[in-house]
């Protein structure tokens, strides 16, 4: 796809004046690729993967995942990378819009009540990734599931291969987005190899799975001794294959979680509402054949990019839309802050950036507009309020930010909050119309897995074979720390102010109009 082609889409969709103003913005951002070739972009997109899946950030993790181990070799992890939140059971949904736009959460346009107050542009998926790309001379090509995404802006890729595909055979897993890929990679090599010269691309490579139903190939769930289990009324069996319980397992959650029938918690095929270890394992067991089988189609992919010559100028992005819990803390689903939940795993690739490095990093989905910009010498819409984390992939800075901002509401109201700084996270319940209020204050350098006192019961640490250690617990009620907890409370504030939180929480002043 040509400049003049996109300068002509331009016209068609903004009227001609904003296209020459488009067609000088390209041509300044193209200036970057003056002295070298512009990078391609892979940008991998799976669904309901917790970081801790991963051995790059849990080396006790059973999941065997080759091709991504590799690519934390010769790139970057990022141990701090979060999704804002959700306002919808569906977490998905408002994730990938933020992905897409590069705003917060508050400022989507589906957030609650965003048209009235104004918090939101117009026609914003003409400044989305694929639109700015587009106009930037990238043929930019998608595949993924359908659904709880960003319709608009899924239509502005110049290919799009879109099937939720949640099976266990080539063609109705994930193997099938892989090939979606390598067709098109095909024919831009064929393309090449004929002389034709071609434009730089955007790949949007995204997975249906490890999602639920997770109904992976028999090899691999035979692998991880799982099955596709189907009996509500028996549990499945035990396998010494299958993963064990997660360390912060428990077999309930501690209070109500404040989203009653939530799909997620009830209704999972293989779990619905148990929590029994039996449960935990295989659907782990079932998560990680689905994970490996993502892996093998990653493999598929960069070795085809290698074999034309493309792969050392391609940033390659993995990340997931958000974490996911599977009997951590007694939960299932996604709808939860946990560190688990509220944290993605997040790898990328490219020139410049040295081989076997982490930063804590500090960033959100978000921020991906802006970074796949600033990483393509392209000039961010003004719609963004994403920042570049660049300059954390070039070694230049350790964190983006000082303070992260959570939220889930897709339930009761007001919902849960939480605010991060440093090592200390403050996360507030207020569900079920004020009948569950609980505080909980964590260090996370002392406690990471949150413990809290139910991980301490003898019954509990026979099932994980992890010992709590004493102080491995929910701080909010410890008198030595009240100080911490006001401050954390103060900045949650500030932060639900700063983005325009629609709601407050019962100990926060009732100074806005809830939706």
């Amino acid at each position: 796809m040509d400049l003049t082609l996109c300068v002509n889409r331009s016209i068609r969709q903004l009227g001609s004046l904003v296209a020459i103003f488009l067609l000088a913005s390209m041509l300044l951002g193209n200036l970057a690729w003056a002295n070298g070739k512009p990078p391609n972009i892979l940008f991998v997109l799976v669904d309901d993967q917790s970081p801790w899946d991963l051995k790059i950030y849990n080396p006790a993790s059973k999941l065997e995942s080759p091709v991504l181990d590799r690519l934390a070799r010769q790139g970057m992890v990022i141990d701090g990378a979060y999704h804002m939140g959700s306002f919808s059971g569906a977490v998905c949904t408002p994730s990938r819009h933020m992905i897409m736009c590069g705003r917060t959460l508050w400022h989507l346009p589906i957030s609650p009540k965003v048209k009235e107050r104004n918090l939101c542009p117009a026609n914003l998926e003409l400044q989305t990734i694929p639109a700015v790309f587009n106009r930037a001379g990238y043929i930019t090509m998608r595949t993924c599931k359908q659904g709880n995404s960003y319709e608009a802006a899924n239509e502005q890729f110049a290919i799009r291969k879109d099937a939720t595909k949640r099976g266990g055979t080539p063609q109705t897993g994930s193997a099938w987005h892989a090939d979606q890929v390598l067709e098109f990679l095909e024919s831009r090599n064929a393309s090449i190899q004929s002389g034709k010269p071609e434009n730089p691309f955007l790949i949007y490579f995204g997975f249906s799975h490890p999602h639920d139903q997770r109904d992976g190939t028999p090899e691999l769930l035979a692998k991880y001794g799982a099955v596709n289990h189907t009996d509500r009324n028996q549990l499945p069996r035990s396998n010494p294959n299958q993963p064990p319980v997660p360390e912060n397992y428990l077999p309930e959650h501690p209070f109500p979680h404040g989203h009653p029938k939530l799909r997620d918690e009830v209704d999972v095929s293989g779990v619905w509402e148990n929590r029994d270890p039996n449960t935990i394992r295989n659907e782990l067991g079932r998560e990680f054949a689905c994970s490996q089988w993502i892996d093998q189609q990653i493999g598929r992919v960069l070795d085809k990019l290698d074999s034309m010559g493309e792969l050392e100028n391609t940033y390659v992005v993995y990340t997931s839309d958000h974490g996911i819990a599977i009997g951590r803390h007694g939960l299932q689903g996604k709808q939860n802050l946990y560190q688990h939940t509220w944290r993605v795993p997040m790898i990328v690739k490219g020139p410049g950036i040295a081989p076997g490095t982490r930063a804590e990093g500090n960033v959100y989905l978000l921020d991906t507009l802006a970074t796949l910009c600033d990483l393509a010498g392209i000039r961010a819409p003004e719609s963004n309020e994403g920042l570049s984390f660049k300059p954390i992939l070039m070694g230049q800075k350790e964190t983006l930010r000082d303070v992260l901002y959570g939220v889930y509401n897709g339930g009761t109201k007001p919902g849960m909050r939480c605010v991060k700084k440093g090592p200390w996270k403050l996360v507030e319940w207020d569900v079920l119309d004020g009948k569950v209020r609980k505080t909980q204050l964590f260090n996370l350098d002392e406690n990471p897995l949150e413990f809290l006192d139910e991980h301490h019961r003898p019954d509990i640490y026979r099932l994980t074979g992890t010992q709590a250690l004493p102080h491995q617990i929910n701080l909010a009620e410890d008198p030595n720390y009240q100080d911490k907890l006001a401050e954390m409370r103060e900045l949650l504030l500030s932060e639900m102010k700063r983005l325009d939180d629609p709601w407050r929480l019962w100990n926060q002043p009732q100074d806005v109009q809830t939706p």
